[in-house]
C-alpha cells in the first residue's frame, strides 16, 4: 500500500487505536459500483466479508448515506451481514445523510416526517424538468427526498448542468437543500449533512480515531468534520473511553486520529485534495479496509 509520510503517519495513529475507532464508508460509489438505476446498485461482493472481519476489530462501522437506511441495508445484505457479526460488534447506517438510523442491534429504522415544501417541489418538477428538455430524467422518491438522476439521458452531463441552478432555485423556495452528486441532484431537507452526521456519531461513540471513505460531494462535509477532529478532537476534549488520548494525530495538535479516503473515478475529482489516500473505486476501498483491518488485529 503506497502512501505519503504524512498519510502513513495518519495510518499509524489510526491502527494505534485499535478498538476505539470509527469507521464510516459512503455506499454509492464507495461499497457499490455506481449504476445507471439505483435501485440494482448491489453492495460490492467481497464488501460483507470485509465489513464483519473489520466490525470485530473496531468500536463501530458506520454506513453515512443518501439513501434511505432502509434501501441501503436491503441492497447490502446488511441483516445478513449483522448476523454473522461476533458478538459486541456494532454496524450502524446513518440513511439520508443522518436523518434515518439503523443498527446491527435494533434492526429497526427510525425516521423524522418528511420536511415541509418536498410534497409542492414534487407536484411542480415535472414541469421543471420539461422546461430544461429532461422530462425523461428518473426521479427517485426517497420519503425525505427526490432524487433526480440524468445518467440515463442522452446528453447526462448537459441535462445535470441546465437542471442544477432551476433546481436550486426551486429548492430554496421550498426551503429545501440542493444536494449535487454524479449525475444527480437531490432536494432533501436541510439542517444536516455527512459532517454533522460524523461529527454526532462520533461524539456518541466517544471516537478515539475515525476513518471515512467517500467518492463524491456529497462526502466533503464529511471529509471536513473528520479533518477539524484530527485538529481539534471532540467538543468535550475526549478522544478515547476515559478521554486519554489515543497517541499522535497531527503535527502539533491534540486531536482524534483520522483517515481520509477518496474512492477515486473520472467522474468525480472533489475529494481528491482533500483525501490521505486515493483508491481506485469500491473494489480500492475494500482492499485498503481488508489491510486496515489486518493490521488493527496485531
Amino acid at each position: 500500500m503506497e502512501l505519503s509520510p504524512l498519510a502513513r503517519q495518519r495510518y499509524d495513529a489510526v491502527v494505534a487505536a485499535a478498538g476505539r475507532v470509527v469507521v464510516g464508508l459512503d455506499y454509492d460509489g464507495t461499497l457499490s459500483p455506481i449504476v445507471a438505476d439505483p435501485a440494482a446498485a448491489a453492495i460490492h461482493p467481497d464488501a460483507p466479508d470485509v465489513l464483519v472481519a473489520l466490525a470485530a476489530q473496531v468500536r463501530a462501522v458506520v454506513l453515512v448515506t443518501g439513501r434511505p437506511a432502509a434501501q441501503a441495508v436491503s441492497l447490502g445484505g446488511l441483516s445478513e451481514v449483522a448476523d454473522r457479526l461476533p458478538s459486541g460488534a456494532l454496524l450502524m447506517v446513518l440513511g439520508q445523510y443522518g436523518h434515518e438510523r439503523w443498527d446491527s442491534d435494533s434492526r429497526t429504522v427510525t425516521s423524522p416526517p418528511p420536511p415541509e415544501g418536498l410534497t409542492a417541489l414534487a407536484a411542480e418538477l415535472p414541469a421543471l424538468l420539461a422546461s430544461q428538455d429532461a422530462g425523461p430524467a428518473f426521479v427517485e422518491d426517497k420519503g425525505l427526498a427526490l432524487a433526480v438522476h440524468t445518467r440515463r439521458l442522452r446528453d447526462a452531463q448537459a441535462a445535470f448542468d441546465r437542471l442544477r441552478p432551476v433546481l436550486a432555485e426551486a429548492a430554496e423556495r421550498h426551503g429545501l437543500h440542493l444536494e449535487p452528486g454524479r449525475m444527480v441532484l437531490e432536494l432533501r431537507a436541510s439542517g444536516m449533512d455527512k459532517g454533522d452526521a460524523v461529527r454526532a456519531i462520533a461524539a456518541e461513540l466517544d471516537a478515539g480515531a475515525l476513518v471515512f471513505a467517500g467518492d463524491d460531494l456529497g462526502d466533503v462535509e464529511a471529509f471536513r468534520a473528520v479533518a477539524a477532529l484530527r485538529e481539534s478532537g471532540l467538543p468535550d476534549g475526549g478522544s478515547g473511553p476515559s478521554g486519554a488520548g489515543t497517541g499522535p494525530s497531527e503535527p502539533g495538535g491534540d486531536g482524534l486520529p483520522g483517515l481520509l479516503i477518496c474512492s477515486g473515478s473520472a467522474e468525480q475529482t472533489a475529494l481528491v485534495e482533500l483525501a490521505d489516500v486515493v483508491v481506485d473505486g469500491p473494489a480500492g476501498v475494500l482492499a485498503l479496509l481488508r489491510q486496515l483491518t489486518t493490521d488493527l488485529s496485531r
